[in-house]
Formats: structure tokens, C-alpha cells, sequence
């Protein structure tokens, strides 16, 4: 993604950064999603506050959205099960409708919106990548193999490593990060924690997660 915005576009005053939990609030479930991109080739996951949810194998709190992850350059493949839809470019407090190419180059978040209601029905993270090489948008350094990155539910469900999710968490740990890494911590193995704190040691040194792992 570029570091630069490109013009245009809608910055969203307070109020409708507010409003945007009712826009919210007919999203998909994790299993929806899974049946409307069953049988692409491109490698996604479930990620963020639901993919940890899936590891648990239940939900832990309300979610007031749902992400997926994609490479980047897999977003037609996406976008065509979609005709119906429409995709918004979203980043820095902006919302750009029906983005246009130079808008996917600089934000990595793209919102799927019904334009009958106006309502968003999930977010797509278009994440950098080298071929079937996952790359982390924080640091791009660190990368690891797609069959290292994507775990599944016993019904196939796709979704981010634990270790991977908790990584982005961090950053801001908020409220809601600070309850998923208490809840998904106990439940992960001595390999995973040893990873996630690796990684936290690199992107994020003297994190206060690290004393917990």
C-alpha cells in the first residue's frame, strides 16, 4: 500500500464514526462469509477479534464487525463473487465509495457495502504477499508460508493463527484486545505463545503482553 491518501472521498465527522455500529449491524457470520467465497483459490482467513473466536471454538464477546484477509492481488477473484455489491475503500477516519484503483493502492481495508441499505457486510484486508509467501503489514520482515498463517475449524471455517492475531492487537490494546488476549493466551500452545512473544519482542519491544507469555 502507498503511504500516501489519494484525494477525494468522505471524512467521517464523530457522529457518523458513531453511526457506523448501526451500518455494522447485519454483518455476516464467519460462516456466511465462508459460503459465499466456498470454493476460491485464493488463500483467506477469517481474522481480528472472530478469527480468535474460531480458535476457541466459540464466541467470547460481541463482535461489532467481521474481517477477512486476502493477498492482495487475489482481490478480483473476491470482488467477482460480489456483482451485486459494492466495495469501499476505508482508512484514516475516510471512506471512499466504490474504490477505484488508486484507492485500493493506498488503503489495505475495503468494505463490502449492500447499496439497497447502505449497511457494510464484512471488511476485506488486501495484505501484501510474494506469491503463496504471507507478509505482515507491520513489519515486512517477517513472512511466513499461507499453510502457516491459515488454521481451519472442524467445519472448514479459515482463519488467522492465533499468535498472528494477537500480534496486530497489540498495537492498540484496547479493551477489547486486552479481553481476547486473556481469553486466548491459556488456550494456545507453548509453541504458539513462544512465537507470539517473538514477534511481539520485534514489532512492539517492551510490550506488556510480554510478561504474560
Amino acid at each position: 500500500m502507498s503511504e500516501q491518501l489519494p484525494g477525494g472521498g468522505i471524512e467521517l465527522s464523530p457522529a457518523e464514526i458513531e453511526a457506523l455500529g448501526a451500518r455494522w449491524s447485519s454483518c455476516w457470520t464467519p460462516g456466511e462469509v465462508a459460503r459465499h467465497l466456498d470454493g476460491i483459490a485464493a488463500p483467506w482467513c477469517v481474522a481480528a477479534g472472530w478469527a480468535l473466536d474460531l480458535f476457541l471454538g466459540r464466541q467470547t464477546r460481541e463482535h461489532g464487525d467481521i474481517e477477512i484477509a486476502i493477498p492482495a492481488a487475489s482481490f478480483p477473484e473476491v470482488r467477482d463473487r460480489f456483482p451485486c455489491y459494492v466495495f469501499d475503500g476505508a482508512g484514516s477516519g475516510r471512506i471512499w465509495a466504490d474504490a477505484t484503483p488508486d484507492v485500493l493502492a493506498a488503503v489495505h481495508q475495503t468494505w463490502l457495502r449492500d447499496p439497497a441499505t447502505g449497511n457494510y457486510l464484512v471488511d476485506v484486508f488486501r495484505e501484501p504477499h510474494d506469491g503463496d509467501t504471507w507478509i505482515c503489514r507491520r513489519d515486512e520482515t517477517i513472512r511466513l508460508p499461507y499453510r502457516d498463517t491459515i488454521h481451519r475449524t472442524g467445519d472448514g471455517i479459515p482463519y488467522l493463527a492465533p499468535e498472528l492475531v494477537l500480534l496486530f492487537k497489540a498495537k492498540h490494546a484496547r479493551q477489547k484486545d486486552q479481553a481476547d488476549f486473556g481469553a486466548t493466551v491459556p488456550r494456545m500452545t507453548a509453541a504458539q505463545r513462544e512465537t507470539l512473544a517473538g514477534l511481539l519482542a520485534r514489532v512492539h519491544p517492551g510490550h506488556p503482553w510480554l510478561a504474560d507469555l
